[in-house]
Order: C-alpha cells, then sequence, then structure tokens
C-alpha cells in the first residue's frame, strides 16, 4: 500500500467519527456556535502539527496564486462546514453524511476535467455506485 493510501484511510477513520462527536456537542448550542468552537480548535491543532513537525520557514514557499486558491479553498470548506453543521443539527447524520460524501462525484468530475487526472474504469464505476446510493437514499 502506497503512503498516500495509508493517509487517506487514517482520515477516512477520523472523517467517521468527526460528525457523530459533533452532532453530540450540538445538543445544546446551534450548528453554527458548534462550528465556531470547532473551527477554534482546528486552527489551534493545526499549528501545533506546523510549529512540532514542518519548518516555518515553509511559508516563504507560497507564491500569490498558491495564496489565492487555498484562500479559495477555505472559502468553499466554510461554506461546506456551516451548511453541514446546519443539516447535521436538524437531521440525522447517516443521511446527512451520505449526502455529503457524494460530493466526491464532483470532485472527481473536477479532477478529471481541470487536473487532467486519468478516468479509469475503477473511478467510473466507484462514481456509479455512488450515485446510486445517493438515489437509493433520495427515494426512500
Amino acid at each position: 500500500m502506497k503512503m498516500y493510501q495509508i493517509f487517506a484511510f487514517i482520515s477516512m477513520l477520523f472523517a467517521g467519527l468527526t460528525s457523530v462527536v459533533a452532532k453530540v456537542g450540538l445538543k445544546n448550542v446551534s450548528g453554527d456556535t458548534g462550528l465556531a468552537v470547532r473551527t477554534s480548535f482546528v486552527f489551534l491543532f493545526i499549528w501545533l502539527n506546523i510549529v512540532m513537525f514542518h519548518s516555518l520557514k515553509e511559508f516563504t514557499h507560497l507564491t500569490r496564486k498558491d495564496i489565492i486558491f487555498l484562500g479559495l479553498s477555505a472559502l468553499t470548506t466554510s461554506l461546506s462546514w456551516i451548511f453541514y453543521y446546519k443539516a447535521i443539527k436538524i437531521g440525522n447524520v447517516s443521511e446527512v453524511a451520505l449526502i455529503d460524501k457524494a460530493s466526491i462525484v464532483l470532485t472527481l468530475f473536477l479532477a478529471i476535467v481541470f487536473l487532467r487526472e486519468p478516468l479509469t474504469w475503477q473511478i467510473l464505476v466507484g462514481c456509479l455506485l455512488i450515485l446510486a446510493g445517493l438515489w437509493v437514499l433520495v427515494l426512500k
């Protein structure tokens, strides 16, 4: 197994825990308040990671284009999280998570079109299965 695949599986593990733990933390507050608290912790943990395992000199390698695209990524992440937290506050985490994770279909399409990543039969079948699962969920 390649290192990036190991990292991706570890990410999957923690992402799977995230929504359930967040739902419990939203018991007495709005999704926006919960997200603000969560994001504050994320900010702290990311900076601790940088200080402990990386060099701050790495920031000198950033270009204006890098900063613009990372900023756009932050904007889209923020909007995604805002609506995700609103959804899990009032809905079932299992249903919200399934709908949210269908975003991978859009991600794969954009990666193929804009990043020129290859479209393999495995990716195509995986996308179709995700869309089929979303369709089953919506039909309930």
